[in-house]
């Protein structure tokens, strides 16, 4: 469930990779473009009625969810814990177990976390930092420009989502990792401006981060066309977030190899910004 995004296309691919039996969701089976031999089947988060087809005979799913609000999200935990043995659900390392919440997107998540719990039997949390792959946002000012703008969210250890999608095939296809929340992380914290220097780096240009008021980037957004409720929830993020310091070696001791730096990433992906 999120085949066709950053994290659950490469999910996808490591699994066919393997020659694991794979089975993606997609609103356009056609548009996908996923990899030869996986079984695409038609279906939408949005829509939990369509699930229970697409679910059936399946034993682990990866759930993503893509949407800034928890409508829906009840029926669709439940249609797929009754159906698959094993649930991953990939959360954000922004949830704080000790107290309240920093902003939207982790207070959405711990409502998430719940549902599985409650809905399915060997249910696993992935709590995933920053991913390295929303920087591919920045793309269209990076070609016409030296200068990114936008909301100065606070330094995280930003991780590569290939690293992400690396440990989540672990825990859809080895035991032990049941009732369990495991979180994922870049090898060091880094800021807006660090990752728009490795990117500019890998291009061999100076560019740098310009951080725009939270009311300019409301602005920005609005006039971009955004839905609201996702505006809110990315200026959420910008207003309250706090610094995090945390770095964990999940990546390394799950997958053999250490997690990739923002420097690798942007090495990778560099024609995605040319």
């Amino acid at each position: 469930m999120g085949a066709t995004g950053n994290v659950g296309r490469q999910v996808v691919a490591r699994l066919a990779a393997a020659g694991v039996g794979t089975r993606a969701l997609a609103r356009d089976p056609a548009a996908a473009g996923l990899p030869d031999g996986v079984e695409v089947v038609r279906g939408d988060l949005a829509k939990p009625a369509s699930l229970a087809a697409a679910a059936d005979g399946v034993d682990s799913v990866l759930l993503v969810w893509p949407f800034p609000g928890s409508e829906n999200a009840e029926q669709v935990v439940r249609v797929l814990g009754a159906r698959a043995r094993r649930v991953v659900y990939l959360s954000s390392t922004s949830v704080n177990d000790q107290g309240p919440q920093s902003d939207l997107i982790p207070l959405l998540h711990v409502e998430m976390e719940s549902l599985v719990r409650t809905y399915v039997s060997e249910w696993t949390v992935l709590r995933a930092d920053t991913l390295a792959s929303n920087a591919l946002g920045w793309a269209g000012q990076i070609r016409t420009g030296d200068i990114v703008r936008g909301t100065a969210v606070a330094p995280s250890a930003v991780v590569h989502e290939g690293d992400i999608a690396a440990v989540a095939v672990r825990l859809l296809t080895e035991s032990g990792h049941e009732r369990r929340i495991y979180r994922v992380t870049g090898p060091r914290v880094v800021g807006r401006a660090e990752q728009v220097e490795a990117i500019g780096a890998a291009l061999g240009r100076a560019l740098r981060f310009e951080a725009l008021p939270v009311a300019v980037a409301r602005e920005s957004m609005t006039a971009a066309g955004l839905p609201a409720r996702l505006i809110e929830t990315l200026v959420s993020m910008a207003d309250f977030r706090p610094r995090s310091e945390l770095v964990t070696t999940t990546v390394a001791e799950l997958t053999g190899r250490p997690a990739r730096d923002i420097r690798e990433w942007a090495a990778e992906h560099v024609e995605d910004f040319r």
